[in-house]
């Protein structure tokens, strides 16, 4: 027993070292810098290995002319996926021994064996991706050479290296880990399997929260859609200078954040609004009813704006149905034009709040509904006992019982102000109401998508995670101060 723990605490240094470079693979295969598989400078430089090994159109996306015109052979690029998807299929069986690492000694052997496969996977990869370059070399047109530029890229040989210690490493843990005994069963400690459970998550928010921030990169490049970022094309903070030289940006700029913090602290100052509408919900004694109006303020949250907009233009247009109504009442006279009240330019940021918390309102509530069937209901047994009403005991008892995670929400609010989101105010934007509806997302498309400027949307998206980032911190530390309590 002595000889299998010394053995298993000579294996454990080695198993730090599998973790990092384990890390590193899966990180590098979804950035373009570290594609192993680039064998060719033609190939996008926007293609990482993750995208070369399940999408063929995209690695050969420069490649219709060469086809076309047989400057290179495709059926060489074949062999360029190929040798991507073994090297993909290799980290994940690295990334699998990876976690069995982290069990006890029948899942770390079985963990070894995945991890050995994943390094000769890796291994054998990077021959093919080997035998991939010779193929592009050799079926190119000498006369195109200097078009395809066939080439062995420098993160091939980082992968090497990785790949190497790794076999080797692989290959020492699998023949020093002792036999296990024939009755054990694979277990782990419960704080690896939470954080094991937890780490899908972490690898989502990696790669849809912090991998997009790589493009912040444009922002010091004069940068247009389809070119290539070069030190040519650098400008440092040309962009950064211009959104404040430039005085139709800093107008633009001034008009937008107006709106965008004018429809914020709407939105944050009947932030209430939610947990009231759940407090008052859990006191309807009529549970059918109850849920009846649960299901039927939940829907609104899944029907997208665009079915929203549909919505508000059959109610609200000139022909909708107000006006109609309105006409048959004899309110208006029936040749008249109605009223635009959808078109029109007046009270949109109270329109816009109205829109978005009719469609919010109850689906923000069902935290606050679970919250209370978390408060101890002896409370509400003994507030009986001693004579509270139902108003009292909604007073008392429930409402400080929510007040902790109405500050958490209200904190995240905060610092989400500057993000109001685009679909709802994309949607309800017409010639009328451009100046007042506005946002800061909302302007980022316009100048990125529709103008063009991608360098500068991208300053603009830059400084707006900034500021959201210190309005977190600035509301956590007025929290802490005035409640003793922070969630950062």
């Amino acid at each position: 027993m002595k000889d299998k723990e010394n053995k298993k605490g000579a294996a454990s240094g080695l198993y730090i070292c599998q973790r990092i470079i384990t890390i590193l693979l899966i990180v590098g295969a979804f950035f373009p810098t570290f594609n192993p598989t680039r064998v060719a400078k033609m190939i996008s430089s926007n293609v990482s290995l993750f995208t070369s090994a399940v999408s063929y159109n995209s690695l050969t996306s420069e490649f219709a002319r060469a086809f076309r015109m047989n400057w290179v052979s495709e059926s060489s690029f074949a062999v360029v996926m190929i040798a991507s998807i073994i090297l993909v299929i290799g980290i994940i069986l690295l990334g699998v021994g990876a976690c069995m690492s982290l069990g006890n000694l029948r899942m770390q052997k079985t963990g070894a064996q995945f991890t050995l496969g994943g390094a000769v996977a890796e291994t054998l990869g990077l021959v093919v991706t080997v035998v991939s370059y010779m193929l592009v070399n050799s079926s190119t047109d000498p006369t195109k050479a200097n078009k395809i530029l066939p080439q062995i890229p420098t993160a091939f040989y980082g992968y090497a290296v990785l790949t190497a210690i790794m076999l080797i490493t692989a290959i020492v843990v699998f023949i020093s880990l002792p036999s296990v005994d024939k009755g054990e069963k694979y277990e782990m400690e419960s704080k690896y399997k939470l954080f094991l459970m937890f780490l899908p998550f972490i690898a989502l928010a990696f790669v849809f929260c912090y991998l997009p921030l790589y493009g912040w990169r444009y922002a010091f490049f004069d940068y247009k859609s389809g070119d290539t970022l070069s030190m040519s094309s650098f400008v440092g903070f040309k962009w950064f200078t211009y959104l404040f030289q430039n005085s139709a940006t800093r107008t633009d700029m001034i008009n937008t954040m107006r709106n965008t913090l004018i429809m914020s602290f709407l939105g944050v100052g009947t932030s209430w609004l939610p947990m009231i509408f759940a407090i008052f919900l859990c006191e309807m004694k009529n549970l059918r009813f109850r849920r009846f109006v649960q299901t039927f303020t939940t829907i609104p949250n899944f029907i997208s704006w665009v079915l929203v907009y549909a919505v508000a233009l059959a109610i609200f247009s000139t022909d909708g149905f107000i006006n109609t109504f309105l006409k048959e009442i004899g309110v208006v006279a029936q040749n008249a034009q109605g009223k635009a009240w959808l078109m029109s330019s007046k009270h949109t940021w109270l329109k816009m709040w109205a829109w978005g918390t009719w469609k919010g309102v109850g689906w923000s509530a069902i935290i606050y509904i679970a919250g209370i069937s978390g408060i101890d209901q002896s409370l509400y047994e003994a507030a009986t006992v001693d004579g509270a009403g139902r108003f009292q005991k909604m007073r008392h008892i429930t409402l400080p019982g929510l007040l902790p995670t109405f500050f958490v929400l209200l904190l995240m609010a905060i610092a989400g102000c500057l993000s109001n989101g685009l679909d709802q105010y994309l949607v309800f934007r017409n010639p009328n109401n451009m100046d007042t509806i506005r946002v800061l997302d909302l302007w980022v498309y316009d100048l990125g998508i529709n103008g063009g400027s991608i360098p500068l949307s991208t300053v603009i998206g830059m400084a707006k995670s900034i500021v959201s980032v210190a309005l977190l911190f600035g509301a956590n530390s007025v929290s802490k101060a005035l409640r003793g309590e922070s969630i950062v």
